[in-house]
């Protein structure tokens, strides 16, 4: 009952904050609102100077960042999710900049000796001030004794304890949709926030960033154009990880980019085929791909910084993915089809001709469109946005995917607008269907079954022992007149559980009441 107050009350300051920055809800939804409500609305808004300048996508990214790290990474996430909040709204967070001030260099250096247990002058012959600040880090450039740059990326004070209290807000009101909405089972939001809270663990524990770095250097390591900075264990911990220094030119300066004489048709290829490699072939990829966090260095690779945020593949996942560009690409559109039924994304009462067919519908249109106007991500967007009829549930780890394959895209186009998506992805997906589904794939995936069966039949004698000990327990149970649950034990079962809502709904009640009288006083 207190944490549904807690929760509560937390909800209502960042509901709060959305109103008076006006961006709580678009104003068409607003004008529909009970006129009650519309008064609380512009109550909220007293005293505060409209700017005529922001569009809606601009005030709520103002609003996010104003509640803090843990809004600017809800708001990151939702742009993943056109079918929670709206296409328009989804793009309009796509505007919201993960940037804050630095926090202090003595707090800075305070962490370091604290994390590393020795003092920065003797970990580094030279540190300076922060030189880029997020919600969760801030990055220092150093030098090592023995004369090396690096890249020393620190973790806010506090920021652990602030996601843990915001997302606990996030999944009561999670819950609260499931528990009141088919709508909302169906988009499974409690997942889309646990597999928020699993990330943000990932990310407020900078060993696990070192650990991806490692990893996936590792699975590139022979991949043409792509590399990643080298980690420096002996000086990174859980709050600092110290990798190389990069010295290049950023992704986002493509002048400077075009100055080198750099090929950039090139190199927009190689961002597309790095992350889909990444994504089929590994399972394993960098969901945070945007120009800020991607560099090319002196010898002309994309290098890609700040991996906190990965996703992960499984092999049907990635089997899926790639027979689905594989089907658009050869419009092969009931193999698409069967891919879903077969993944059991779709469920089986449905009708494979008829989804077929809805892919069709996608499709057709994307492909009689020039080159340079046919869009991956915007397939996959579409793709997600058909399956309500079809009763898909929605899939936590490929939402990830196809928020990052629209950063990735417009990565690319940035370097060419002629980009032809199509002709850049079938080689990478091609070889792995090939791979995959040849007679090399097949011998791979007769041994990975034989490992399976091995590793069961070396278990076998623990089940058995643990399924008689079962058996045993049951039919002494039964001796004994088992377990049983008449009418009055049911009863009373029943009895209790509608006095625990009773107070539960009185309770919210009551702490709702006490938010408005908060509000208002906070107004006037």
């Amino acid at each position: 009952m207190a944490n549904a107050v807690t929760n509560l009350y937390r909800l209502a300051k960042a509901g709060f904050v959305l109103a008076r920055n006006n961006a709580l809800m678009p104003p068409e939804q607003t004008d529909r609102l009970p006129a009650p409500a519309r008064a609380l609305l512009k109550l909220a808004q007293i005293g505060k100077a409209a700017d005529a300048t922001q569009g809606q996508g601009n005030r709520l990214s103002t609003a996010l960042a104003t509640l803090g790290p843990s809004y600017i990474k809800l708001g990151q996430f939702l742009s993943t999710r056109p079918d929670l909040i709206g296409a328009q709204r989804a793009f309009d967070l796509k505007l919201l900049q993960d940037r804050l001030p630095p926090f202090p260099l003595d707090e800075a250096r305070a962490i370091i000796r604290q994390e590393l247990g020795a003092p920065v002058e003797q970990l580094f012959t030279e540190f300076g001030p922060p030189v880029a600040a997020a919600s969760v880090a801030q990055v220092h450039k150093a030098t090592t004794p023995d004369g090396r740059q690096v890249a020393v990326k620190i973790l806010r004070p506090g920021v652990e304890k602030r996601f843990a209290a915001d997302i606990e807000s996030f999944a009561f009101a999670a819950r609260q949709m499931e528990r009141f909405s088919n709508e909302g089972r169906r988009l499974r939001p409690v997942a889309a926030v646990e597999m928020l809270r699993e990330s943000m663990k990932l990310e407020l524990d900078l060993r696990m960033e070192a650990s991806a770095l490692a990893e996936m250097a590792e699975n590139t390591k022979d991949d043409p154009g792509f590399r990643l900075p080298r980690v420096d264990w002996q000086r990174t911990a859980r709050r600092v990880l110290t990798t190389e220094w990069i010295d290049g030119t950023p992704m986002a300066d493509v002048p400077a980019l075009a100055a080198r004489g750099l090929d950039l048709v090139r190199l927009g290829d190689t961002v597309i085929q790095s992350f889909l490699r990444h994504a089929i072939r590994d399972g394993f990829f960098h969901a945070d791909m945007h120009q800020g966090n991607l560099m090319v260095d002196g010898s002309g690779n994309l290098v890609a910084l700040d991996l906190g945020i990965m996703g992960r593949l499984s092999g049907k996942d990635r089997l899926f993915l790639a027979e689905i560009l594989y089907g658009f690409i050869v419009k092969d559109y009931m193999r698409v089809a069967q891919v879903h039924f077969d993944a059991g994304y779709v469920p089986s009462h449905q009708n494979v001709s008829n989804f077929a067919q809805a892919l069709r519908a996608i499709g057709e249109p994307i492909m009689d469109l020039p080159a340079d106007k046919i869009s991956m991500a915007r397939l996959l967007t579409q793709l997600f946005e058909v399956t309500e009829q079809f009763d898909m549930q929605t899939q936590p780890q490929l939402l990830l995917l196809q928020k990052t394959m629209v950063v990735v895209e417009g990565v690319a186009r940035t370097l060419n607008p002629n980009l032809n998506m199509w002709m850049t992805a079938e080689p990478v997906v091609k070889e792995w269907i090939t791979r995959r589904l040849g007679p090399l794939g097949k011998v791979e995936q007769a041994a990975d079954a034989a490992a399976a069966l091995g590793r069961a039949a070396l278990g076998l004698p623990e089940m058995l022992d643990e399924a008689h000990r079962a058996t045993r327990m049951l039919a002494e149970m039964a001796k004994g007149g088992g377990i049983r649950l008449d009418a009055e034990t049911a009863a009373d079962i029943a009895r209790a559980q509608m006095k625990q809502r009773r107070w539960q709904t009185a309770a919210i009640f009551a702490g709702a009441a006490a938010l408005v009288v908060v509000a208002l006083k906070m107004v006037l």
